[in-house]
């Protein structure tokens, strides 16, 4: 297929659609189980979810935030993710060409596998951070 293809585009259309109806769904449909701390979250940062016979893991993309300062609360079966990014000192001398990382607060909600879990377990790898919610009676792999 060529680059100048309709169905390039409207495929590309068409992700993005379902991405937005999503994120409106979520917004919608899901109640807010963190508490505001700074005022209301402007961003959500992107996840992935795996589920293995130990435990549920989730990646959450969050370069540049400290990931001691992310908040996590499990409240009827959906874990919140919240926190913040902090701007730069940088930025309020620096000549900008280019921001894309999204500021400020951030908050997402994920609906979990039903089940139990025992505490979360947190690392960072290659810029996400990474959540590992063991089932509760069972031993998570390494």
């Amino acid at each position: 297929m060529s680059t100048g293809d309709p169905r390039n585009w409207m495929w590309s259309e068409a992700l993005q659609m379902l991405a937005r109806a999503e994120q409106l769904h979520r917004e919608i449909f899901n109640p807010p189980v963190m508490a505001r701390q700074s005022g209301p979250a402007c961003w959500e940062p992107p996840t992935d979810m795996l589920e293995t016979d130990d435990a549920v893991l989730i990646l959450v993309a969050l370069p540049g935030v400290d990931p001691q300062k992310v908040q996590l609360v499990i409240r009827n079966g959906v874990l919140g993710i919240s926190g913040e990014r902090v701007v730069p000192p940088q930025l309020r001398t620096a000549r900008i060409h280019r921001l894309e990382l999204p500021q400020g607060r951030f908050e997402r909600q994920i609906a979990l596998p039903a089940g139990r879990y025992d505490k979360p377990r947190t690392a960072v790898a290659n810029g996400c951070l990474v959540i590992e919610l063991p089932k509760a009676g069972r031993s998570a792999t390494p």
